[in-house]
């Protein structure tokens, strides 16, 4: 095999390719006596028709599936040759290729390429350098977590007779709207459970600043206006009545921080042991937290001391995929119900390009530092990624693992892809120094 390789850029290379005479021979033979089994030519037995009458019928037909064949392998050869790792390859189409038999087969493939980088000050004897956070857990943090507690274990109790209700109480209520008279469907809802002060709606109908100072019992009436406009053409343009009744009026009682409290909480027996779990669990929280700031500024570092040119293909990839991820964020939310327009989309790609080349800069140095330092991902690497995102998404392994299948080779080298980078930034910050 021959080849030629052009540089068209910094990071685009044309390899001209050109296929012996010999390879060319052999496989359009393979190719005739493939399409002699397959076919069924009057008078003549399977595989037994000449060749002669083969090539009058199907030559143009033979010579596109001998270009299939030889296209890709003579491709992955003169890749390796050159010693390219490609990121985007562009092959001529079948019609604008030529090919004879007994002769040399050549055609061009222009390939965008990955940028050679040099890697600097991520390890020793040039290590990156982190200020030392020395944040701890704090007797205040532990009060207020011991009060998130007390709020879980918190129980409603029914407030003393007379009690004027305030904001923070809990009111059971019976609603019932009414039009001109007769209840209007659709506007009933018996023993609603309401916190006042929540400004939390009940149908609609904001109620906290009638109900405080009512007590048990009370009935008040609420007017409630609808605009000519209302979809709902019973209630556009007039006014319903709503008649509250408040059925019973309940107050939070805190529990006592006590041993029975923690008995209360799960398998402690103790106060001090469940402030030992609480300190201990907070303790690693903050400990994920300063290590997750330091992997941040050794992000920003790595993206700073890094100089090359960025494949374009890369760039447009990632963000097509932010833009995509930015629409399914709206759509869950409800917020974009349509497609995005041009102008819209114009704009996102304008607001998130950056971000964009940060992300495919900072994962081709990644990458680098993953092959330099020899870093693999295992099965057992594989398992743990899908155990904790399958945990974190609250569905089951296996339904994750069928996800990701079907996602084909693309998903699967994608997870593999964001597993060793996750490794290679674990790899420069055991090698972080931290000052003091």
């Amino acid at each position: 095999m021959k080849m030629e390789v052009t540089e068209l850029g910094p990071m685009k290379r044309a390899l001209k390719i050109e296929v012996p005479a010999d390879e060319v021979t052999q496989r359009f033979a393979r190719a005739y006596v493939e399409l002699n089994r397959q076919v069924n030519i009057p008078g003549f037995r399977p595989g037994k028709a000449p060749q002669a009458l083969l090539e009058k019928r199907y030559s143009k037909s033979v010579e596109e599936d001998v270009i299939r064949s030889l296209v890709p392998d003579f491709y992955d050869k003169a890749v390796r040759q050159a010693g390219i790792v490609p990121v985007l390859v562009e092959i001529p189409p079948l019609d604008r290729v030529k090919i004879k038999r007994d002769e040399p087969f050549t055609f061009t493939a222009t390939v965008e390429i990955k940028p050679t980088i040099e890697l600097r000050d991520y390890k020793a004897p040039s290590p990156i350098s982190l200020k030392p956070d020395k944040r701890t857990v704090t007797d205040e943090q532990l009060d207020r977590g011991l009060e998130v507690l007390r709020e879980q274990q918190a129980r409603l109790e029914a407030a003393p007779a007379g009690h004027a209700i305030v904001d923070g109480d809990y009111i059971v209520l019976d609603v019932q709207g009414t039009l001109g008279g007769a209840p209007l469907d659709g506007t009933k809802k018996d023993g609603q459970l309401h916190k006042v002060g929540s400004k939390a709606s009940v149908l609609g109908l904001e109620i906290d600043s009638h109900v405080v100072g009512k007590k048990e019992a009370d009935v008040l009436e609420i007017s409630q206006p609808y605009p000519a406009s209302h979809p709902d053409p019973r209630v556009a343009g007039k006014t319903v009545l709503f008649t509250l009744t408040v059925k019973s009026v309940k107050e939070k009682k805190l529990p006592v921080l006590d041993d029975e409290f923690a008995k209360d909480c799960g398998p402690y027996t103790t106060l001090q042991e469940i402030k030992d779990k609480l300190r201990s669990g907070m303790e690693q929280a903050l400990k994920r937290e300063i290590e997750d700031t330091y992997k941040d500024t050794i992000i920003k570092r790595l993206a700073e001391t890094h100089h090359f040119d960025l494949p374009e293909t890369l760039v447009e990839r990632e963000l097509e995929a932010i833009i995509r991820q930015h629409v399914q964020q709206q759509e869950r939310k409800g917020a974009a119900p349509d497609a995005p327009g041009a102008e819209e989309v114009t704009a996102l790609r304008q607001e998130h390009r950056d971000e964009a080349a940060r992300r495919v800069k900072l994962g081709l140095v990644l990458e680098a530092i993953a092959e330099k330092e020899a870093l693999t991902v295992t099965q057992d690497d594989l398992n743990a990624e899908i155990m904790r995102l399958a945990s974190e998404l609250k569905m089951p392994p296996a339904d994750l693992v069928k996800m990701v299948k079907a996602g084909g080779q693309e998903s699967i080298d994608e997870l593999r892809a964001r597993i060793l980078a996750d490794k290679a930034l674990d790899f420069v910050y055991r090698n972080a120094v931290i000052q003091g």
